[in-house]
């Protein structure tokens, strides 16, 4: 069965693999980078696609725990990433019941261009369950995509402000809210913009 956000990614994943994997970690996160704490600390990549950003992390020695249920991204994934120190593990949001079922906490949670995917009860739920797997000193990074929606995709228009009172709900406060232009050239000639958010523990 197809995971409603997940739509498009399994059938387009020929043409965004190489796609995704020629984006240098450093451009994508460019605004958070100092958001992240010093290796070894753990971090959940909630849907990690072609493992391009866990691998980038666990390069650099972070324990890293990717989640992707899209199969065709995720054994391609661990194809291109064999020798990184990753675990992969299928599950999804809204819930992350796997995940939240080993009762691990993490000191970064990311979410690179997944929360739109959400439609507002998924969101809802899922924030809660984000920030159940934080630390209490840990930072939730996400990234919210702002544009047209690419054919056979499912997303949604997704405000900073929203996002950042539905986290203030899940006891979470807003500690970065940068936008930016696309780092993908494509996406920047559509006028596809990206919002920056961080959150830490009240």
């Amino acid at each position: 069965m197809t995971i409603p956000g997940t739509q498009g990614y399994a059938e387009q994943a020929a043409e965004l693999i190489p796609r995704y994997e020629a984006e240098a970690f450093e451009d994508k996160h460019n605004v958070e980078l100092h958001l992240l704490p010093a290796p070894p600390a753990r971090i959940l990549d909630v849907g990690a696609g072609t493992g391009a950003d866990a691998g980038w992390l666990a390069a650099r020695g972070y324990t890293v725990v990717a989640v992707e249920p899209t199969a065709a991204m995720r054994d391609a994934a661990q194809g291109l990433h064999a020798d990184a120190a990753i675990e992969w593990v299928d599950d999804s949001l809204p819930m992350l019941a796997t995940v939240c079922a080993r009762s691990a906490r993490f000191d970064v949670v990311m979410l690179t261009a997944v929360w739109m995917h959400l439609d507002e009860t998924e969101r809802q739920t899922g924030m809660a369950r984000l920030a159940s797997l934080l630390e209490p000193t840990g930072v939730l990074i996400l990234s919210l995509r702002h544009g047209p929606v690419p054919a056979g995709r499912r997303m949604f228009d997704v405000t900073a402000a929203e996002t950042v009172a539905l986290a203030e709900r899940s006891g979470l406060a807003c500690v970065l809210n940068v936008q930016t232009d696309s780092w993908q050239a494509l996406n920047r000639a559509a006028g596809v913009t990206w919002t920056h958010l961080a959150f830490s523990r009240c």
